[in-house]
């Protein structure tokens, strides 16, 4: 299944498309923004990135070293609907990445987590309906939304039962969008994403990018806590693989209205991604520790993708295995961890 990684992952076609496309990435200074950025930018398309610079989410200006000067970066919060309707009207491919992303902070403050990740895309949605309504919008929902898994591996039809409130706007949010395709023909793609890990991803905090924040904690030479007994089986989608995904469905004319779950479809207990990440970085050690309360209202179970739909439609398929991309991360922070650590 896996490819030679040396390949750039999209086809000569889909680079052709790409040329001189204005395309937006809104939340574009985090890990799947600017990695799209600097896919985008490789592949001449005009880019614009717009980030509301919110603490503690992964906006980082560091992640457009390279290519600062090829794109026009805009401080802008999807909440500001003036600002969103003159950065929406001319562009031709929109990707929606903003949002709050910790699910366990959703809980804490459910209204935030609204504003954000649904009344900030409904903002988004009006804007594109009103001023710019050919434009292709992608937009970046979660595994979470399935809430308690019934079975493995996930397809698309399996019911969406949000547990946190993180979950339940996304499911919101993507219904929206969903509408807006039906109802004002907008060209929509949704994708159910796994667990996305890679570099220029932040290592500041464990509240996403789980092995992102491992890394860091192996170069430090520290402990790793895992919950239970580690067993826990996750899919883990390296980001390099997850841009190549965003950007083959937005320049493909039969991805439109269409949901996607996005993974690696690869099973991976907690405790092997957690000792690959310490063999490969050389340093640090695990302990296993109780499932904390907080943390109980949010494991929905064992998670592997069914990436059969997008892989079919869509001719794409990981080329990343978590070794291969485990080894590339750690290979980013250790020439780049000064811009990332608090």
């Amino acid at each position: 299944m896996k490819i030679n990684s040396n390949i750039s992952g999209i086809s000569t076609k889909t680079k052709e498309k790409l040329k001189g496309k204005k395309v937006l990435i809104l939340g574009g200074l985090g890990m799947i923004g600017s990695n799209l950025a600097h896919k985008l930018v490789e592949n001449n398309a005009e880019v614009t990135i717009a980030d509301a610079c919110i603490e503690p989410f992964g906006a980082n200006i560091f992640n457009l070293n390279g290519i600062n000067d090829k794109v026009i970066l805009n401080k802008t919060d999807i909440r500001d609907s003036e600002s969103i309707k003159l950065l929406v009207k001319d562009k031709e491919i929109i990707f929606n990445l903003a949002g709050q992303i910790s699910h366990n902070d959703s809980i804490k403050d459910p209204l935030y987590d609204a504003e954000l990740n649904y009344m900030g895309q409904l903002s988004v949605m009006e804007n594109i309906r009103i001023f710019n309504p050919k434009a292709k919008v992608l937009f970046s929902g979660s595994r979470l939304q399935f809430g308690r898994i019934q079975q493995i591996p996930v397809n698309e039809k399996q019911p969406s039962n949000p547990e946190t409130p993180y979950a339940l706007h996304k499911s919101a949010a993507e219904r929206m969008y969903q509408y807006y395709y039906k109802i004002h023909n907008i060209s929509t793609v949704v994708f159910r994403i796994a667990n996305p890990y890679g570099m220029r991803g932040q290592i500041r905090h464990h509240k996403y990018s789980i092995i992102n924040y491992f890394i860091r904690k192996a170069m430090e030479d520290s402990t790793i806590k895992i919950f239970g007994d580690g067993k826990q089986i996750r899919d883990y989608i390296y980001i390099e693989d997850l841009v190549n995904a965003f950007i083959i469905a937005a320049t493909s004319n039969n991805t439109n209205g269409e949901i996607y779950n996005v993974g690696s479809g690869v099973a991976t207990t907690f405790l092997n991604m957690v000792k690959t990440v310490l063999n490969t970085v050389g340093m640090g050690k695990f302990e296993h520790i109780p499932w904390p309360d907080s943390y109980l209202n949010v494991e929905t179970g064992d998670y592997v993708t069914d990436i059969s739909k997008i892989s079919t439609t869509l001719e794409w398929e990981p080329r990343m295995t978590l070794q291969q991309g485990i080894e590339r991360t750690f290979q980013y922070y250790k020439k780049n961890i000064k811009y990332y650590l608090p």
